[in-house]
């Protein structure tokens, strides 16, 4: 069953590398743009980058990866895409940077013990039949005091869960988001624990696109969109954003956000 899913997982996105623009990505756009709130909470705990070896897993397209370079880190992408893989390699290459790809299932890696300063992956662990084993491998493979860095979509909000029954040519059919309490279990494999919450009344941009642009989900890739069009949307993200801050003070309201981001330390 296992080997299964990851051969339909593989095939998914084997086909959308294939029709990846590479000159159309803006690596910057995906950490430091205000759509991009998870992976700024994640800088925020990385510190400076400079020669730390950092695992990417699941790199996809590589901007994770070519983005880290950019910030002096030595950075091995996987992904167990091998399609994917050469479209990171490309990436970096347009990019100036130079970064070294692998094929491999992030719940079995193919390194040693204590090797890497950080290991990252986004919008990773739901892709995956067991994401508790990754979150292991990924601590096998840290070195002591280094960090997990990864965020991935829950399953608790109602309207995203409305959003991924239609969305269907844009997702693939065993895509499992994360109970939050997934980060009990985090918390007891690591020495510490920072992990937040995004996208709450900011969702209201993603009903924006559907009722109001009309913007088929099953054309555009809305988590995509967001990023893209960052300057367009940022006056109506900041209110929205400042609405979050608010609501997740609320008991259990955290759970109803879209996105979980994590900074584990081992």
């Amino acid at each position: 069953m296992q080997d299964k899913i990851l051969a339909k997982e593989r095939q998914f996105h084997d086909i959308w590398a294939s029709t990846i623009d590479i000159e159309g990505i803006r690596v910057v756009d995906y950490f430091e743009s205000c759509t991009a709130p998870e992976n700024r909470f994640i800088l925020q705990q990385m510190g400076d980058l400079t020669d730390k070896y950092l695992l990417d897993l699941g790199c996809g397209a590589g901007e994770n990866s070519v983005y880290f370079a950019k910030k002096g880190a030595r950075c091995v992408a996987t992904d167990y895409s091998p399609g994917m893989v050469d479209v990171a390699v490309k990436l970096a290459e347009t990019n100036g940077v130079q970064i070294e790809g692998k094929v491999m299932d992030a719940m079995a890696l193919e390194f040693p013990d204590h090797t890497f300063d950080f290991v990252y992956a986004s919008n990773l662990l739901h892709h995956l039949p067991n994401p508790k084993l990754a979150i292991r491998e990924m601590h096998r493979v840290l070195k002591p005091g280094g960090k997990a860095c990864f965020w991935d979509p829950l399953k608790h909000n109602p309207v995203i869960n409305v959003y991924r029954r239609i969305a269907t040519k844009v997702r693939t059919e065993d895509e499992t988001p994360l109970d939050i309490n997934l980060v009990d279990f985090i918390k007891s494999l690591y020495s510490e624990t920072a992990y937040d919450t995004f996208w709450l009344a900011s969702l209201w941009i993603f009903l924006r696109f559907y009722l109001i642009e009309k913007v088929d989900p099953n054309k555009e890739r809305y988590w995509k969109k967001i990023i893209i069009e960052h300057q367009r949307l940022e006056p109506m993200y900041r209110k929205l954003e400042r609405l979050d801050g608010v609501l997740k003070k609320l008991p259990l309201m955290k759970r109803f956000a879209w996105n979980l981001a994590v900074v584990a330390t081992k």
